[in-house]
């Protein structure tokens, strides 16, 4: 990707879209429980700390997960789309929102201390315990 990219994607029904812009193509993977019990799954996640522009906004439902963060979601058809900090505004969503998708590069894995075994990973990445994820940002 460039230094600077404009990245478009949208919900399944297409009532919610959004633009982003990104400096880099790292994804990062969240093995954490509420993760994985959002979306089936580890969640593979871009971070953005700004400049995300959403249209429907009024589509959006929002789940408070924790004292920290909240999720969005689409109210119409469901689709997963973001993860935010409540203190600074700093969004994840989901790589697969976006209509790039053969740029991304998995760097980082979070709560790897909470992976169960019937998957991994074949990529090799920085990974973090949740303790380390909660001291990075000073939980």
């Amino acid at each position: 990707m460039a230094s600077t990219t404009q990245l478009q994607g949208a919900c399944l029904c297409g009532s919610v879209s959004v633009t982003v812009a990104t400096q880099s193509n790292h994804v990062g993977v969240c093995h954490c429980s509420m993760c994985r019990k959002w979306g089936g799954g580890p969640m593979f996640a871009v971070e953005f700390a700004g400049d995300v522009d959403f249209k429907g906004s009024e589509h959006i439902s929002i789940f408070s997960s924790s004292e920290w963060a909240e999720r969005g979601f689409c109210q119409r058809c469901g689709t997963h789309l973001f993860y935010r900090l409540k203190q600074d505004g700093h969004y994840a969503l989901p790589v697969g929102l976006l209509d790039v998708s053969d740029d991304w590069t998995i760097t980082e894995q979070i709560f790897i201390d909470q992976k169960p075994r019937y998957y991994s990973l074949a990529e090799k990445t920085k990974q973090l315990t949740g303790e380390e994820v909660f001291a990075q940002f000073g939980e």
